[in-house]
């Protein structure tokens, strides 16, 4: 990893923004005010919908994934989802960018009083679960196709 890389602190960016091009700066500005606001925990959201904190992994001034870490689990979400998910930019794969997110977002994570974080992936997706495996992730079981690790959030 080069020294730049760190994580940015918009607090957001949508399941959708793992495109490579650009979007509209007005657009894009609308898309942090409302992800920011859905990490506040003073805003009122829908019962199925938890308050996440979305921070965003760069390069200098590239764009290299982003990482949801949920406040809270709803039941589908214990069963399936989980506390942290990732996405990583296509073109920034397989160089070790999703581990070092997973395990850079655990201080985040211990901060939101997450002790131990509910990290899934799917049963054959091979690297999720090297990635997971190496920030310290202890499998529990696996539930609809999904493997479900717990990931401790606090440096013993």
């Amino acid at each position: 990893m080069k020294p730049d890389e760190r994580w940015m602190g918009a607090h957001g960016v949508s399941e959708d923004w793992t495109r490579e091009e650009a979007i509209d700066p007005v657009e894009f500005g609308r898309m942090v005010d409302a992800i920011r606001s859905t990490a506040d925990p003073r805003t009122m959201l829908p019962p199925d919908l938890v308050h996440e904190t979305v921070l965003w992994f760069v390069g200098g001034d590239e764009w290299l994934g982003r990482l949801s870490i949920r406040h809270t689990l709803t039941a589908p979400l214990l069963e399936l989802g989980g506390h942290i998910g990732y996405v990583v930019r296509p073109s920034a794969r397989r160089k070790g960018y999703a581990t070092q997110m997973l395990i850079q977002s655990l201080p985040f994570a211990a901060g939101l009083g997450i002790e131990s974080a509910l990290v899934t992936c799917d049963n054959d997706n091979i690297a999720s679960r090297k990635v997971i495996q190496a920030a310290g992730g202890e499998l529990e079981d696996e539930r609809h196709g999904k493997l479900r690790y717990w990931v401790p959030t606090h440096v013993s």
